[in-house]
């Protein structure tokens, strides 16, 4: 194609844009031919829509966060119980065996075998 037949092709397209762009526009015109009470009563309502929904997106998060606190507590508290039992068992097991050693030292042993 020569130069000057880009630029005619160029200028029909662009005119086809712009008729689909301006049938568009007046489409949308036409969908909002509402009184300013309509268009008033339609914001109020969608202001109120995003609202609620903000509202139940921090409810939402606020929940996860609650429960992931409560988990992190109640492991926590798990963690605290298993290393007492652990040290109490330790300290049960430290003692007798200071018994066994004492009753060795002494020549009685506390083996019964």
């Amino acid at each position: 194609m020569m130069r000057w037949q880009l630029v005619q092709e160029e200028e029909r397209l662009m005119k086809r844009i712009t008729a689909l762009a301006g049938a568009a526009a007046l489409t949308a015109l036409a969908a909002c031919n509402q009184s300013p009470q309509e268009n008033r009563a339609d914001q109020i309502e969608a202001n109120a829509e995003n609202t609620a929904d903000v509202i139940e997106t921090n409810t939402e998060n606020v929940a996860d966060t609650l429960e992931a606190n409560a988990d992190a507590a109640a492991d926590a508290t798990r963690a605290a119980g298993e290393n007492a039992a652990d040290q109490t068992r330790a300290a049960g097991e430290n003692a007798a065996d200071r018994v066994r050693n004492a009753a060795d030292a002494d020549g009685n042993s506390a083996d019964n075998r």
